[in-house]
Protein backbone atom coordinates (compact mmCIF):
# COMPACT_ATOMS: atom_id res chain seq x y z
CA UNK A 1 0.00 0.00 0.00
CA UNK A 2 1.15 3.24 -0.79
CA UNK A 3 2.24 6.19 2.03
CA UNK A 4 -0.99 7.77 3.26
CA UNK A 5 0.25 11.85 4.45
CA UNK A 6 0.03 12.18 7.90
CA UNK A 7 -2.94 14.55 7.63
CA UNK A 8 -5.11 12.88 5.76
CA UNK A 9 -4.69 9.91 8.81
CA UNK A 10 -5.71 12.84 10.79
CA UNK A 11 -8.74 13.45 9.05
CA UNK A 12 -10.12 10.06 9.77
CA UNK A 13 -8.83 9.19 12.98
CA UNK A 14 -9.73 13.09 14.34
CA UNK A 15 -11.50 15.62 12.40
CA UNK A 16 -13.88 13.43 11.69
CA UNK A 17 -15.43 12.09 14.89
CA UNK A 18 -14.39 16.00 16.60
CA UNK A 19 -16.59 18.00 13.54
CA UNK A 20 -19.39 14.80 14.24
CA UNK A 21 -19.66 15.79 18.26
CA UNK A 22 -19.54 19.65 17.56
CA UNK A 23 -22.07 19.65 15.39
CA UNK A 24 -23.85 16.79 16.05
CA UNK A 25 -23.73 14.72 12.27
CA UNK A 26 -25.30 11.54 12.44
CA UNK A 27 -23.64 9.95 9.19
CA UNK A 28 -19.92 10.43 8.32
CA UNK A 29 -20.85 11.51 5.31
CA UNK A 30 -22.38 15.02 6.78
CA UNK A 31 -19.28 15.73 7.43
CA UNK A 32 -17.17 18.65 5.46
CA UNK A 33 -14.00 17.56 4.07
CA UNK A 34 -11.15 19.11 2.08
CA UNK A 35 -11.79 18.81 -1.65
CA UNK A 36 -8.87 21.10 -3.35
CA UNK A 37 -6.75 23.08 -2.63
CA UNK A 38 -5.90 25.67 -5.45
CA UNK A 39 -3.05 28.09 -5.88
CA UNK A 40 -3.00 30.85 -7.66
CA UNK A 41 -0.80 33.67 -8.57
CA UNK A 42 -1.63 36.96 -11.08
CA UNK A 43 1.28 37.80 -12.99
CA UNK A 44 0.14 41.56 -14.34
CA UNK A 45 3.89 42.28 -15.26
CA UNK A 46 3.99 39.55 -17.79
CA UNK A 47 2.01 41.77 -20.38
CA UNK A 48 5.74 43.58 -21.12
CA UNK A 49 8.28 40.28 -19.99
CA UNK A 50 7.38 37.08 -21.28
CA UNK A 51 10.29 35.41 -19.24
CA UNK A 52 8.08 36.34 -15.84
CA UNK A 53 5.62 33.23 -16.55
CA UNK A 54 7.94 31.04 -17.68
CA UNK A 55 9.72 31.82 -14.14
CA UNK A 56 6.13 31.83 -11.93
CA UNK A 57 5.29 28.46 -13.60
CA UNK A 58 8.58 27.14 -12.51
CA UNK A 59 8.25 28.22 -9.17
CA UNK A 60 4.66 27.11 -8.59
CA UNK A 61 5.74 23.41 -10.22
CA UNK A 62 8.45 23.30 -7.62
CA UNK A 63 6.06 24.40 -4.20
CA UNK A 64 3.05 22.14 -5.31
CA UNK A 65 5.06 19.30 -7.02
CA UNK A 66 2.86 19.19 -9.60
CA UNK A 67 2.73 20.88 -13.50
CA UNK A 68 1.03 24.67 -13.21
CA UNK A 69 -0.71 26.09 -15.32
CA UNK A 70 -0.86 29.38 -17.40
CA UNK A 71 -3.46 31.11 -16.72
CA UNK A 72 -4.39 33.40 -20.10
CA UNK A 73 -6.95 36.55 -20.39
CA UNK A 74 -10.48 36.34 -21.61
CA UNK A 75 -10.22 39.56 -23.71
CA UNK A 76 -8.59 42.33 -24.93
CA UNK A 77 -8.20 45.74 -22.39
CA UNK A 78 -6.31 48.29 -24.66
CA UNK A 79 -5.13 50.55 -21.38
CA UNK A 80 -3.29 47.48 -19.97
CA UNK A 81 -1.62 46.22 -23.71
CA UNK A 82 -3.37 43.26 -22.88
CA UNK A 83 -4.17 41.04 -25.72
CA UNK A 84 -6.98 37.65 -25.59
CA UNK A 85 -5.51 34.86 -24.83
CA UNK A 86 -2.13 36.44 -23.09
CA UNK A 87 -0.93 34.45 -20.38
CA UNK A 88 -1.37 36.54 -17.40
CA UNK A 89 -0.64 33.91 -14.40
CA UNK A 90 -0.02 30.88 -13.25
CA UNK A 91 -2.57 27.87 -11.14
CA UNK A 92 -2.10 24.38 -10.05
CA UNK A 93 -5.10 22.43 -8.49
CA UNK A 94 -4.12 19.93 -5.71
CA UNK A 95 -6.43 16.97 -4.69
CA UNK A 96 -6.38 14.00 -2.77
CA UNK A 97 -2.90 12.98 -1.57
CA UNK A 98 -1.08 15.78 -3.19
CA UNK A 99 -3.57 18.20 -1.66
CA UNK A 100 -2.40 16.84 1.60
CA UNK A 101 1.09 16.47 2.06
CA UNK A 102 1.06 20.41 0.43
CA UNK A 103 -0.95 21.40 3.11
CA UNK A 104 1.33 19.66 5.43
CA UNK A 105 4.37 21.75 4.55
CA UNK A 106 2.31 24.79 4.31
CA UNK A 107 0.85 24.48 8.54
CA UNK A 108 4.64 22.87 9.19
CA UNK A 109 7.28 24.86 7.10
CA UNK A 110 6.05 27.39 5.24
CA UNK A 111 3.54 29.44 7.59
CA UNK A 112 5.92 29.46 10.08
CA UNK A 113 8.80 31.00 8.18
CA UNK A 114 6.68 34.10 7.57
CA UNK A 115 8.56 37.32 9.40
CA UNK A 116 6.40 38.49 12.61
CA UNK A 117 3.77 35.48 12.03
CA UNK A 118 0.82 36.09 14.43
CA UNK A 119 -1.46 33.51 12.58
CA UNK A 120 -4.38 33.83 9.68
CA UNK A 121 -7.00 35.73 9.38
CA UNK A 122 -10.45 33.39 9.96
CA UNK A 123 -12.80 35.45 6.92
CA UNK A 124 -14.66 32.71 4.96
CA UNK A 125 -16.16 33.27 1.49
CA UNK A 126 -19.81 32.46 3.22
CA UNK A 127 -19.59 28.85 1.89
CA UNK A 128 -17.35 27.40 3.75
CA UNK A 129 -14.20 27.87 1.13
CA UNK A 130 -10.96 29.84 2.89
CA UNK A 131 -8.54 31.91 0.58
CA UNK A 132 -5.46 33.08 1.96
CA UNK A 133 -2.79 35.30 0.61
CA UNK A 134 0.70 35.04 0.67
CA UNK A 135 2.82 38.01 -0.05
CA UNK A 136 6.18 36.18 -0.83
CA UNK A 137 6.52 33.02 -2.81
CA UNK A 138 9.98 32.64 -0.97
CA UNK A 139 8.69 30.97 2.80
CA UNK A 140 8.03 27.88 0.95
CA UNK A 141 11.36 25.88 0.96
CA UNK A 142 11.28 24.75 -2.00
CA UNK A 143 12.47 28.08 -3.52
CA UNK A 144 15.92 28.43 -3.91
CA UNK A 145 16.80 32.27 -2.88
CA UNK A 146 19.67 32.43 -4.91
CA UNK A 147 17.45 31.80 -8.32
CA UNK A 148 14.55 34.37 -7.05
CA UNK A 149 14.59 37.52 -9.71
CA UNK A 150 11.14 38.92 -8.36
CA UNK A 151 9.08 38.42 -5.15
CA UNK A 152 5.87 38.01 -5.71
CA UNK A 153 2.74 37.04 -3.97
CA UNK A 154 0.07 33.89 -4.73
CA UNK A 155 -3.45 32.90 -3.19
CA UNK A 156 -4.02 29.91 -1.74
CA UNK A 157 -7.90 28.58 -1.57
CA UNK A 158 -9.12 26.00 0.07
CA UNK A 159 -12.15 24.42 -1.23
CA UNK A 160 -14.19 22.42 1.36
CA UNK A 161 -17.63 20.59 1.08
CA UNK A 162 -19.32 22.98 4.12
CA UNK A 163 -21.61 24.11 3.97
CA UNK A 164 -21.15 27.02 6.31
CA UNK A 165 -18.49 29.38 7.36
CA UNK A 166 -18.87 27.53 10.77
CA UNK A 167 -18.18 24.14 9.57
CA UNK A 168 -15.31 25.18 7.30
CA UNK A 169 -13.61 26.93 9.42
CA UNK A 170 -14.08 24.32 12.11
CA UNK A 171 -12.49 21.69 9.29
CA UNK A 172 -9.64 23.52 8.68
CA UNK A 173 -9.06 24.47 12.44
CA UNK A 174 -8.78 21.03 13.17
CA UNK A 175 -6.42 20.24 10.43
CA UNK A 176 -4.40 22.67 12.00
CA UNK A 177 -4.55 26.49 10.10
CA UNK A 178 -3.11 28.80 12.87
CA UNK A 179 -6.20 31.29 12.78
CA UNK A 180 -4.94 34.04 14.92
CA UNK A 181 -8.43 34.43 17.22
CA UNK A 182 -8.93 30.98 18.29
CA UNK A 183 -12.87 31.05 18.38
CA UNK A 184 -15.65 30.02 16.47
CA UNK A 185 -17.10 32.46 13.92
Amino acid sequence: MENVPTLQKRYKEVVVPALMKQFGYTSIMQVPKLQKIVLNQGMGAAIADKKLIEVATEEMTNIAGQKAVQTLSRKDISNFKLRKKMPIGVCVTLRNTRMYEFLERLIVVALPRIRDFKGIEGKLDGRGNYTLGVSEQIIFPEIVLDKVSRISGMNITFVTSAQTDEEGYALLREFGLPFKNAKNN
